[in-house]
């Protein structure tokens, strides 16, 4: 007995969330030994290419986002997207075992707030009409609405970029997640088209002689190697147990934004319908803000105290430093 095409799609996106999910921790393990003995990605360091373990995650996160791909040509977007709230969940039971990162009780309602939000999205969200070329995804894609998104975006992205990020970016996770999710909405419409192009050239019906194939594929590939710059920084500076699920509580709600101004989805739907798809975003943004607030602070040095970084490189931790220290109240002058 065969599978439909929205099943092949949810077990894509099932299995997909649980490449991504593990992918963050081997990343994060790959990017904490990089850092221990070079310069850390977070400050602009590229010693984690040497090191095994990055591409270990790396190399999962690839399959993961085939796995992805893949399912938005069985599967619409308002389907696939909010499935990656399952990498959340992998991602923080890993992260809790393999990297210590211990998740308080509040932390795991914000889990759980997350995800319920998210199925209230995927319940009431509308039904996609599945474009049947790549030619009636460009028309979709110059329509006024979604050129404006598209101007919007680029313009916080290079804000967030040239302004925001030299002075805050190693302090508020938004700003790095925030480029990754911003472009990501981008990628989603982009690999639609390309997914919609492969599907029908298997068909029978050749889509890579539109120059639209191409251009969508130029697109997909310079927002994908963004989002992978700027997700490693963010795993190198916070702890993954946070990066995971603000990055897709953010990256799935701009990237069901960009689908309904793109594809006029709330067109066809009634108030209550909308009202309920408003509620599910802020049931979400709500987990987010409990996620954050009960993440793990660093302790401050106590006073009296006196640390020398031998590396140099004050913004690791005291775990991955060899530290001397004074603790003797008589050594220290206020």
């Amino acid at each position: 007995m065969g599978f439909s095409d929205n099943s092949k799609g949810l077990i894509l996106a099932m299995a997909s969330s649980a490449f991504i999910g593990s992918s963050f921790i081997l990343k994060k393990k790959g990017l904490k030994r990089a850092g221990a003995s070079g310069t850390r990605a977070g400050v602009g360091g590229y010693t984690y290419l040497l090191e095994p373990l990055w591409w270990a995650g790396m190399i999962t996160m690839i399959v993961g986002e085939v796995a992805n791909f893949v399912a938005y040509v069985y599967a619409p977007a308002v389907l696939v997207t909010p499935l990656g709230a399952l990498s959340i969940i992998v991602s923080a039971c890993l992260a809790h075992f393999m990297l210590k990162e211990r998740i308080q009780k509040m932390g795991i309602l914000g889990c759980i707030t997350c995800i319920a939000g998210s199925v209230v999205i995927v319940i009431h969200a509308p039904q996609e009409h599945t474009p049947s070329s790549v030619q009636e995804i460009w028309t979709l894609a110059t329509q006024p609405a979604f050129l404006i998104y598209v101007a919007a975006t680029l313009s916080i992205v290079l804000a967030l970029i040239l302004h925001f990020e030299p002075r805050y970016g190693q302090t508020n996770i938004l700003v790095y997640l925030g480029i990754c999710s911003l472009m990501g909405s981008l990628t989603v419409v982009s690999i639609k088209a390309i997914g919609i192009a492969i599907k029908l050239t298997l068909d029978g019906i050749n889509q890579m002689a539109y120059p639209q194939t191409w251009f969508f594929l130029t697109v997909a590939a310079i927002c994908v190697i963004t989002q992978l710059n700027y997700l490693n920084k963010a795993l190198d500076t916070f702890n993954a147990a946070i990066v995971s699920p603000v990055y897709y509580v953010m990256f799935t709600t701009l990237t069901i934004i960009a689908s309904v101004i793109m594809f006029k989805d709330w067109s066809g739907q009634n108030v209550s319908s909308i009202a309920s798809e408003i509620c599910g975003f802020i049931t979400v943004l709500s987990g987010t803000i409990i996620l954050h607030a009960t993440r793990e602070q660093e302790p401050p040095p106590p006073v009296g105290t006196v640390t020398w970084y031998v590396s140099g490189d004050s913004m690791k931790s005291p775990e991955d430093e060899h530290l001397i220290t004074l603790r003797s109240s008589e050594y220290y002058k206020p």
